[in-house]
């Protein structure tokens, strides 16, 4: 039966309802299904598939970028492995947790500790060496967590390309603590981890940070210009005071370089976006804000080298809730829609 773009996702479609498979899609997505080090609420192992059961009511038509479905879509199966090794390292970083990351003297704890840290170097290697693979395969690739600490191994893929570029980063959290809870790739470190383990990322912009403490405003004052934080309350007293947020969103993408892989915790929107996200926090971006500066890096000419989306997890307590996917789906679609524009691959609407 001939794809139709207008008619129902058919049964055991794929993401999107798409038909295309791996060899087909210019962009392929990664789900990496892992949490270990999630400290608050969980559910982010959930994110992927919650995103694909979502995607098939997404409407394929985009007001902003003409048909970014034609290039073709693909969303890579959940490895089992990586499931396996998430619910062990998950069991043993509990532990860990609940005694507040003290772990020096107990033998037992030492040992999870360790564990989890070797998982999560694992986990770095896997996510590196399959977006490596994609890469030699001419696709795009966008990672779909897990945690924010699943697209680390990405980021070094992109780095051996030869390539440096800048990150922006959405989020309600800094995420530049150092080994957070003894957890060397814990998602609250993700970005430490970026800036200092990755000399390719020239610039970290991070953009609706709003829950940070001093260790991380410290850490990221000694990066001098390599870190730019437009927080949520500098836009928010910025649009209260009469700025448009045309010229808040001007400001945004004039701080990046020319490269640009975009890293979306899910928690910097508003929460009553996706209110299970594990780690929540009042104010934030609303969706049109964030489509505003992905359309305004398209028109600026820099190109979307990839991105991550994370953090997404549904209601633990109604399988038939499927807000958060939903929207996490949607911010996926507009992710890839950019992206696909900042490459020439699709065209940017006559109206954005």
């Amino acid at each position: 039966m001939p794809f139709d773009p207008n008619a129902p996702a058919l049964p055991g479609s794929g993401v999107f309802g798409l038909p295309h498979d791996e060899n087909e899609a210019h962009v392929v997505l990664l789900p990496v299904p892992w949490e270990a080090t999630t400290s608050y609420g969980g559910g982010a192992a959930d994110g992927p598939r919650a995103i694909l059961d979502a995607s098939a009511q997404v409407d394929l038509f985009d007001l902003d970028v003409d048909r970014p479905y034609l290039p073709g879509i693909h969303m890579l199966a959940e490895p089992e492995e990586i499931i396996a090794n998430n619910g062990q390292a998950r069991a043993l970083a509990r532990k860990v947790i609940d005694a507040g990351g003290a772990t020096a003297g107990d033998a037992e704890l030492e040992r999870a500790l360790s564990c989890v840290n070797e998982l999560s170097v694992e986990i770095n290697r896997w996510v590196e060496g399959e977006t490596m693979r994609l890469f030699n395969a001419g696709k795009i690739v966008g990672i779909v967590g897990g945690d924010h600490s699943v697209p680390f191994g990405a980021l070094r893929a992109v780095a051996l390309r030869g390539m440096r570029f800048g990150v922006l980063h959405f989020d309600a959290h800094s995420d530049t603590r150092k080994a957070y809870e003894g957890f060397e790739h814990s998602h609250a470190s993700i970005m430490r981890n970026v800036l200092t383990y990755i000399p390719a990322v020239e610039k970290l912009v991070q953009v609706g940070i709003r829950d940070v403490c001093e260790e991380e405003m410290n850490f990221c004052a000694s990066q001098g210009p390599r870190v730019r934080i437009f927080t949520d309350r500098e836009i928010a007293m910025k649009k209260h005071g009469g700025t448009p947020f045309s010229t808040i969103v001007s400001d945004i993408v004039a701080a990046l370089p020319s490269l640009v892989w975009i890293s979306f915790d899910i928690d910097g929107l508003d929460p009553r976006f996706c209110p299970h996200t594990g780690t929540p926090v009042p104010g934030g971006l609303d969706v049109h804000e964030v489509v505003a500066i992905f359309r305004e890096i398209a028109r600026s000419g820099r190109r979307i080298i990839g991105f991550d989306l994370d953090e997404i997890a549904p209601n633990p307590s109604d399988p038939d809730d499927q807000w958060d996917g939903n929207v996490g789906a949607r911010v996926l679609y507009k992710l890839i829609a950019f992206t696909l524009a900042s490459h020439g691959i699709s065209k940017l609407s006559s109206s954005a």
